[in-house]
């Protein structure tokens, strides 16, 4: 008996060592990203993003909603590209350059908490539901197929006529979106994982459930979860934008979604294409890069991917 308990000890041991290993050799992948030119580049203009986004209150000459005056102190209304306005401004007189600048902000802001809120609601679901399986995997399980069946923009435009609209609530919203796909991709990674070997050995030595789940399961899965995280960036930016150009974003907040729909609203969509294509191109250069870091972590996770 003390020999098959030291040999479960020893691969109880090994098995740690193994994910603790793995664990790091997917975190320091991430660095490798910078090996593909697609990753590459879309982390280059991530993180240009981001430095606007943070440097906004220095580089924009105008406040988000601040209105911009000519030197007889006449508004500035539906100015194309000037050197005093580089974006041009809008019915009401505001920069249009200092918009963008200050919606980037709000972009980031929705793109990585409901990413982050999203991915440990799901990466947590999922495994629960893998690990403990009978009734609690069904629950859990049915819970997200009715989460699939709601469709996001109907059931966002009923809540938010009810509630008050906030930016808060949209990322709730947004959230209760993006759960559903991870959880059901870390369940299924957890099955797999729950019969290998090390699992056996640890079980054996005397670990307990949440030991195994969360020392030896999570380590395994946390690549997956970055993954969905980083997917769930561009998704969130995505379904605020189209919340916001439908009316139902924060008004006290400016975001590029925000900005479609006042040009709309103003009937300006096609008659000032300055106020229409700096947002437009913003939001498809943030969702563009973020989707190519994806793609380069995926054929990171995936080497089968580059013979596509």
């Amino acid at each position: 008996m003390s020999e098959i308990a030291e040999g479960a000890g020893r691969t109880v041991g090994a098995g740690r060592r193994r994910a603790a290993t793995a664990l790091h050799r997917q975190l320091r992948g991430l660095s490798r990203i910078l090996s593909y030119p697609s990753g590459a580049a879309g982390l280059v203009v991530v993180l240009l993003f981001i430095t606007l986004a943070a440097l906004a209150p220095v580089i924009a000459p105008y406040g988000a909603f601040e209105v911009a005056y000519n030197a007889d102190h006449s508004v500035v209304r539906l100015s194309p590209p000037t050197w005093q306005n580089w974006f041009g401004t809008t019915n009401q007189g505001m920069d249009v350059f200092s918009q963008i600048l200050w919606g980037a902000r709000v972009a980031l802001l929705v793109g990585l908490l409901s990413a982050l809120g999203s991915v440990v609601l799901g990466t947590l679901i999922g495994l629960v539901s893998g690990y403990f399986g009978g009734w609690i995997d069904e629950a859990l399980m049915r819970m997200t197929d009715i989460a699939f069946g709601i469709p996001f923009l109907p059931f966002a435009m009923v809540v938010i006529s009810i509630a008050k609209p906030s930016l808060g609530l949209v990322i709730l919203l947004v959230v209760f979106f993006l759960w559903r796909t991870t959880a059901r991709v870390i369940r299924a990674q957890v099955l797999s994982l729950k019969t290998r070997p090390f699992i056996w050995a640890a079980r054996a030595a005397g670990a307990g459930d949440l030991q195994i789940l969360f020392r030896h399961i999570t380590p395994n899965v946390l690549p997956l979860s970055f993954l969905y995280m980083a997917i769930g960036v561009q998704t969130g930016v995505m379904l605020e934008a189209a919340l916001s150009f439908l009316g139902f974003g924060d008004p006290n907040v400016l975001s590029w979604g925000i900005m479609l729909n006042a040009a709309f609203q103003a009937g300006a969509m096609r008659s000032a294409w300055w106020w229409v294509v700096p947002p437009g191109i913003a939001l498809s250069l943030f969702v563009i890069a973020v989707f190519m870091i994806t793609r380069a972590y995926e054929e990171r996770l995936n080497p089968r991917l580059r013979m596509m």
